[in-house]
């Protein structure tokens, strides 16, 4: 099993407001269809800023949990996560899919073939166009270790750069992985069915 961990607690400066409150929720929903429909379970959305808003619009098939100290930015969420999975997930949960809320164009296929390597050891993540991205796939064996050095707003970035059994996942033909950091940039987030 490979738990699905949605990081959507920031407060999106540059957006002008959470990520998560994008279109009434609507990319928080895709995310997590994307997770669910890519292979992962259970799903667990990381919250924060504006938590009352964003928790009645988190879809009743995934979890939430609170990141107190969201504000410290990207490894807040991490922590919390990741912390709630040592906690709560069950021993054949074997590693968790890191994805973000704001990366509108990142489907269920490139979820599909993250979660394809899934096991204990792994370490792995999705790239676009030579350029590591999102998401990643981070083997339960190594939890506690992230627990322990994510901070600020590099989350697991300095982690997994010291790590010479990343895996890069090229996904280009699936996706551009490009995060949406303005409303200028945003595309419609429902899915089409």
């Amino acid at each position: 099993m490979i738990a699905g961990l949605l990081l959507a607690a920031g407060a999106g400066r540059r957006y002008g407001m959470p990520k998560a409150l994008v279109e009434e929720g609507a990319w928080m929903r895709r995310a997590v269809a994307t997770l669910t429909d890519g292979g992962c379970g259970p799903v667990l959305v990381v919250i924060g800023a504006q938590a009352e808003q964003v928790r009645p619009l988190v879809p009743p098939s995934a979890g939430t949990v609170l990141a107190a100290d969201w504000a410290e930015g990207m490894g807040a969420s991490l922590r919390a996560g990741l912390a709630e999975l040592l906690r709560s997930a069950p021993p054949p949960v074997q590693a968790a899919l890191v994805h973000l809320v704001d990366l509108p164009d990142v489907d269920a296929a490139v979820v599909r073939r993250l979660v394809a390597l899934g096991a204990p050891a792994v370490v792995a993540r999705a790239g676009f166009a030579s350029q590591p991205g999102h998401p990643v796939l981070l083997g339960r064996q190594h939890w506690a270790d992230i627990l322990a050095c994510a901070h600020g707003d590099r989350g697991a970035r300095d982690w997994l750069a010291r790590r010479a059994d990343l895996t890069v996942v090229d996904c280009s033909d699936l996706a551009s992985g490009i995060d949406v950091d303005c409303p200028k940039q945003s595309p419609s987030a429902e899915p089409t069915i």
